[in-house]
């Protein structure tokens, strides 16, 4: 008799692990997925799992959305000082809702921020306003400098970050910024504020394939049609025809 009971455990326990593996090799093979996982763990009970089980719903994530050069302090001041350039309205969003502040932190992550298309060799010599920038720093480290003289003008005339500014009170600073009444040695804030402003409205308008201009909304402000492959359908027509934009992404399926 205790031979028999030791052979019996010994049966149900190969029986019960061999339904185990049997129940994760379908979970491991992708068979079933999601909310059912729990229930195939009890598939031996009384109540099977249901044929149509409620799948959990969620926003897709946009991994565009993503810092690539930007610490996160820096990013704020960004963020608040686009919004403040490009401001939302009832007419639409403005810089904070199109990410224009991960377009511009992308950009200086390329080629842009390392300019790496400028002839950057010495000598160097102010140049005349049509010239544009004229120096040694790359655009990544003009931003790096300008970010956080932003901060410290910030704090020295409202004892706040710029950030916790009110928008008034970000205005007078992008202003003062504007107008070189911020006196700076390594930068010209003049120059940063275009710069600033430029980069702003580049993230409104570019693809959205660059970060900004999320879900073409800033396409939609102006009924522009995106990145269309033909307008033969609507050539021949002398009235304004409204189409529906596309980004550079919507062609390759």
């Amino acid at each position: 008799m205790p031979n028999e009971d030791k052979t019996k455990k010994k049966t149900d326990v190969s029986v019960s692990r061999r339904n185990f593996l049997k129940k994760s090799g379908y979970v491991l093979g992708g068979v079933l997925a999601g909310g059912v996982i729990g229930s195939l763990v009890n598939a031996g009970g009384k109540n099977p799992p249901s044929a149509n089980p409620q799948q959990p719903t969620s926003t897709p994530s946009d991994y565009n959305q993503a810092l690539m050069y930007f610490r996160q302090d820096q990013f704020r001041i960004v963020e608040a000082a686009t919004e403040r350039i490009f401001p939302g309205d009832d007419i639409g969003p403005g810089a904070k809702a199109l990410g224009v502040a991960f377009f511009i932190d992308h950009q200086l992550a390329g080629d842009w921020g390392f300019n790496g298309r400028d002839y950057m060799q010495p000598p160097f010599y102010k140049g005349e306003a049509v010239q544009g920038y004229q120096g040694r720093l790359k655009r990544r480290e003009i931003f790096d400098i300008a970010l956080q003289e932003m901060q410290n003008y910030s704090q020295s005339k409202y004892k706040k970050g710029f950030v916790d500014l009110t928008p008034e009170q970000q205005d007078a600073v992008l202003t003062a910024f504007e107008k070189d009444e911020v006196k700076l040695t390594t930068v010209s804030p003049s120059g940063f504020f275009r710069m600033l402003r430029n980069a702003t409205i580049e993230g409104v308008y570019a693809d959205p394939l660059y970060g900004g201009n999320k879900n073409m909304d800033g396409w939609k402000l102006k009924n522009y049609p995106g990145n269309q492959m033909a307008y033969t359908q609507i050539i021949d027509k002398d009235e304004f025809t409204k189409i529906p934009p596309k980004s550079l992404k919507d062609h390759l399926h």
